[in-house]
């Protein structure tokens, strides 16, 4: 059983909460606590991203997140290493790369995913991959061990989620609204239709991110029929002020219950 397959059940009739902060910022000793806050405040799964010049799929506090860690000069090479610690420290939380094909690509699909396995990485979801291209990186994550997440939207064409229950795994990475990431003040969600055809499809659970930043918006994601909820940026702003995350994941993770 995977570290996924084992989180939902544990789960049971309440929701997962997903944390996610940028590998490298504050900088690398800094990252590795904060990893732990995220686990201590509660949070179920953990994923990360890896600092890139050009994340098109973010919002100017994640894209200002890996400028920083760019600046302090975080690799690829120094986030597997976080990754492969954090990994040792606690064994059964799940860990999901959010990253870039160029990051991939630049390495190669087999040698990324080789060393994201060998890191203790659950999944990897590449963000600016469109679905027409993803076979091979599913493919190869998976011949390492690793599952592959894919991205689905409110307005996603039925034949297209098909695809994605087919190719995914792991979870199913549901955008809460059109656009970066980023915090909202209020979340809406028609996302009925998706998740019918996810479910009908046998796709991974949905769980919902983009604009998820208050415990109403978790909430809101559950009861629209999410299997958990993603937050990022709300996240990421208070690492950039130097606050202690763990209270506000807590927080969040009430939510679910």
């Amino acid at each position: 059983m995977s570290r996924y397959d084992a989180m939902f059940r544990r789960s049971g009739n309440a929701g997962v909460f997903g944390a996610f902060v940028m590998l490298g910022d504050p900088d690398l000793e800094g990252c590795a606590a904060i990893l732990d806050q995220l686990v201590a405040g509660g949070a179920d799964m953990i994923e990360v991203g890896i600092p890139f010049s050009d994340p098109i799929a973010d919002g100017p506090v994640i894209q200002a997140a890996a400028v920083r860690a760019l600046a302090n000069g975080t690799t690829v090479a120094d986030c597997f290493a976080l990754l492969k610690a954090f990994r040792a420290r606690h064994p059964d939380v799940p860990v999901g790369i959010l990253t870039y094909a160029n990051l991939v690509i630049a390495r190669g699909r087999d040698d990324f995913y080789r060393r994201a396995a060998e890191a203790g990485v659950d999944s990897v979801l590449v963000a600016d991959v469109p679905l027409l291209e993803a076979a091979p990186y599913a493919a190869a994550a998976r011949a390492h061990g690793v599952d592959p997440v894919l991205i689905a939207a409110a307005n996603t064409p039925p034949h297209r989620l098909a695809a994605i229950a087919r190719l995914g795994g792991g979870y199913t990475y549901c955008v809460a609204r059109a656009g970066v990431t980023g915090a909202d003040d209020a979340v809406a969600f028609d996302h009925r239709a998706m998740l019918e055809a996810l479910g009908e499809a046998g796709a991974p659970p949905p769980v919902f991110g983009f604009g998820i930043s208050r415990p109403d918006h978790v909430r809101a994601a559950l009861a629209a029929g999410a299997a958990g909820a993603i937050s990022g940026s709300a996240i990421v702003d208070r690492v950039a002020r130097g606050e202690d995350v763990t209270a506000f994941v807590r927080k969040m993770k009430a939510a679910t219950l």
